[in-house]
């Protein structure tokens, strides 16, 4: 109720500042568990696919979001509640695994969860290779994979800008990756690795950004 209420009222202003193009929302599972699995251009892509999805995504958010003070601090905080964002310590050293745990939860729930495999934002526009902690969820799940590029979310706060500016945003939600029974009967841990590879391949042939062809790593107080 409150995430229908939150999209009707911050929505239309959201829309307004970020101007989403959106292709592809009917691949998104109307109901059950499914994982939606994006590149990471900008903090805003937590905002985007939320508002653009056409039904309640559980991302992970920063614990600071939560504790913010005066009025970015509450409207940041009303937001990621409403909108279900599932709050982590990214300092904790357990927080990897408790972040698991909490989107394995979702899932079994049959609910959705949003998850960005290269870990942090690409401050370079390349595409980084995928962290194998979304083919955990595929394997223990065996929720489906939605696929998603985002184009223009880096322009609405570029790197070192202390302002948001309107900019043109588009999101393409691809077809749903299934991988029931495709990878049971590989070792673990090279199952991980191909499931996290095939989904970071579906979204680079449709991002067409860059291969990085390493890991991303999170810079020391970098906001995501």
């Amino acid at each position: 109720m409150f995430y229908e209420a939150g999209r009707k009222s911050i929505g239309p202003v959201l829309r307004a500042i970020l101007r989403p193009t959106v292709r592809g929302a009917g691949n998104i599972p109307a109901d059950g568990p499914v994982i939606i699995a994006s590149n990471h251009l900008s903090f805003f892509d937590s905002f985007v696919i939320p508002m653009t999805a056409p039904r309640q995504i559980a991302f992970l958010a920063k614990k600071e979001y939560y504790t913010g003070t005066g009025l970015s601090g509450a409207l940041s905080k009303a937001f990621f509640t409403g909108v279900g964002a599932i709050p982590v310590d990214r300092d904790d050293p357990r927080a990897g695994q408790q972040s698991l745990e909490l989107q394995l939860e979702v899932l079994l729930g049959g609910g959705a969860v949003g998850i960005y495999p290269e870990g942090t934002r690409s401050r370079d526009g390349r595409l980084y290779r995928g962290r194998t902690g979304v083919a955990e969820l595929v394997l223990r799940s065996k929720a489906p994979v939605v696929p998603v590029a985002l184009w223009g979310t880096q322009n609405l706060q570029p790197v070192g800008s202390r302002f948001i500016r309107p900019a043109d945003v588009l999101v393409q939600y691809g077809p749903a990756l299934d991988f029931t029974g495709r990878y049971e009967h590989l070792p673990r841990g090279k199952a991980r690795r191909q499931i996290t590879d095939e989904i970071m391949g579906a979204i680079h042939r449709m991002s067409g950004q860059e291969l990085a062809g390493r890991f991303n790593e999170r810079a020391r107080g970098a906001s995501s």
